[in-house]
């Protein structure tokens, strides 16, 4: 699988063959069926959230420092930690979230980062923060004539220009350990992501959410969401590729199929 750069003439055929609310998520499904990537880059996060967008193309590209998870240790973290960490490393806002997880990397595993990686205010540091998983409260769920304990991965995020290898699984199980789900549910932003990796980790693809709309002004390249605008002339509609829905079920009960989205 790689990251596809889509062509004027493919982008345009879809322009024009497809509405508007469905374009991007179109766009979508034409590379998945061919097994390719395809990201939406949109302007406004490109610009906001430079560094962290620079991160994930390097890192899809395989070109970010591969952290082994067996050298990292996982525990609970406080709201600050996890606010700042967020922040700085995701792409989305970072929200509150009930329960907040990082894996930190040891000092004496500090080798396995390139000469000049750590910034100077991490000199004399005994351990550093390499991603952060954070989980929502429980809802309790009907299903099968049975109440699940379901969960919500709520974000993940690698340090910037890192990839800890099998970190996610790693902070997924610390997490199940402490708590004990009936199943952890997340979404896979369509605009980034097919969700394969959540495939890999034994999610199931369950739904995919509608596209979203906002409004984009053409003059600062802001987006603003519908609640948020009152008047909305001179400002471009745009819908973004939507969501997959994913559960992973750590109860035994066969899966109840929900209705996608198409």
């Amino acid at each position: 699988m790689f990251v596809h750069h889509i062509d004027f003439a493919t982008y345009e055929r879809f322009r024009q063959t497809s509405d508007p609310q469905f374009f991007f998520q179109n766009l979508s499904n034409h590379f998945r069926a061919k097994g390719q990537l395809i990201i939406h880059l949109w302007e406004d996060v490109a610009q906001q959230k430079t560094a962290v967008v620079a991160s994930r193309l390097r890192a899809l590209a395989g070109d970010s420092v591969r952290i082994p998870a067996r050298l990292t240790q996982a525990r609970r973290i406080d709201k600050p930690t996890t606010i700042s960490f967020l922040e700085h490393n995701h792409l989305q806002v970072a929200i509150a979230s009930k329960y907040k997880y990082g894996l930190w990397l040891p000092k004496r595993y500090f080798r396995v980062l390139p000469p000049g990686f750590l910034e100077a205010q991490f000199a004399k540091t005994d351990e550093l923060l390499v991603a952060v998983a954070t989980f929502s409260h429980p809802r309790t769920i009907p299903r099968d004539g049975q109440l699940f304990r379901s969960y919500e991965l709520v974000r993940f995020a690698n340090l910037l220009n890192c990839t800890v290898v099998g970190g996610f699984d790693k902070l997924l199980k610390a997490f199940v350990l402490d708590h004990h789900p009936d199943d952890v549910m997340t979404y896979a932003d369509r605009d980034w992501s097919d969700g394969r990796s959540y495939e890999r980790l034994g999610f199931e693809r369950i739904s995919e959410t509608e596209t979203q709309q906002f409004w984009v002004d053409p003059t600062t390249c802001n987006r603003h969401y519908l609640h948020q605008v009152e008047d909305s002339t001179g400002m471009i509609p745009v819908w973004n590729a939507g969501s997959i829905k994913f559960v992973k079920r750590f109860l035994a009960v066969p899966p109840t199929p929900e209705v996608s989205i198409t």
